[in-house]
């Protein structure tokens, strides 16, 4: 489906495969120049991303091709759980040298097309969304899907923070808890103690022990090292995850540590346990080299976790809206 609809400038179009993924970085690297969206991939990170086992590369993934160059993509992801609505997440864009071609019109077409079919196979007694997300400086993007029919629903923040410039604030732990570096032995009760402290977060789904492996301490990216976790006893209490992404070092020339989680689950809130978690990762961060660190919070997170990145240091660099369009 999809694939066969008639393109735009005589662009053709197929499902992406790893052979592709070399393409697709060069693409996504000329977008990001333009966009300045802050996000760099290598051929690793994008053969990762087509290893997801929630995704069906076969249907979820679209790459357009002019003259043997490829020119766009969309990728396409549905959560299997839903707590209150089926949002199911695209992505995609045009090479800055083929835009205004009527090629980003037809992609939105394909998402959405698709993104339908996703909710309708997976959770079609649920209420369903389209979402995306685009920076706030993408005026053509943004101003395309409003007059598709998106409307912003959630502002996003990117935070960054530099270090070695300065201490890192004393971040004392609560009586009875304490704070111990990530071991492999607390993967599983990480999994099920981030699915209690996310619960009553917009947007976030349970993950199952697949999604975990894939995305979270699974990932190429985590870096164990600058992770910890905040114990009561036995039981997770809180815990800091920390991430690099060796494209972004490689395009910035800036070593960064990307704070991925912060949790703490719903029974510890209010008690400082995050912010030792966090506190602690950056110092650790700073002994290992890195030089700047980042992450990106809901600005309506419900726990308050946009001033406590700011009482260590943290400031907002670039703005992202989630838009959303109803499933009919």
């Amino acid at each position: 489906m999809g694939t066969t609809q008639v393109w735009p400038g005589g662009a053709t179009a197929r499902a992406l495969t790893k052979p592709d993924t070399k393409d697709w970085a060069e693409l996504l690297a000329a977008a990001e120049a333009v966009d300045q969206t802050g996000e760099n991939y290598s051929v690793e990170d994008l053969d990762e991303e087509l290893d997801d086992p929630k995704v069906n590369t076969e249907t979820d993934t679209i790459g357009l091709w002019l003259d043997g160059v490829l020119v766009g993509y969309g990728v396409v992801r549905g959560p299997d759980e839903v707590v209150d609505v089926h949002r199911v997440q695209t992505e995609g864009t045009i090479h800055p040298d083929w835009r205004r071609r009527g090629l980003g019109s037809a992609l939105l077409t394909w998402l959405v097309e698709r993104a339908t079919d996703v909710h309708r196979e997976r959770q079609p007694a649920a209420v369903g969304e389209v979402n995306t997300s685009v920076p706030s400086t993408h005026g053509i993007a943004r101003d395309m899907l409003t007059a598709r029919g998106f409307e912003p629903c959630r502002y996003f923040f990117l935070m960054q923070r530099d270090l070695g410039t300065g201490p890192v604030p004393a971040t004392p732990l609560p009586d009875g808890l304490r704070l111990v570096a990530f071991d492999w032995k607390y993967d599983e009760a990480l999994r099920l103690a981030h699915n209690d402290a996310f619960l009553d977060h917009w947007g976030s789904t349970p993950k199952d022990a697949e999604t975990w492996k894939t995305w979270f301490t699974g990932s190429r990216a985590f870096r164990p090292d600058t992770s910890v976790v905040v114990l009561d006893g036995d039981e997770i209490a809180a815990y800091t995850l920390g991430y690099e992404y060796e494209a972004d070092t490689a395009a910035t020339g800036v070593r960064e540590v990307y704070v991925g989680q912060v949790g703490t689950r719903r029974a510890y809130r209010g008690k400082g346990a995050a912010r030792a978690a966090l506190a602690q990762v950056l110092r650790q961060a700073e002994d290992l080299g890195y030089q700047r660190s980042s992450l990106d919070v809901d600005g309506e997170n419900p726990t308050g976790a946009l001033g406590l990145y700011q009482s260590l240091g943290y400031v907002t660099t670039k703005q992202t809206i989630r838009h959303r369009k109803a499933i009919s």
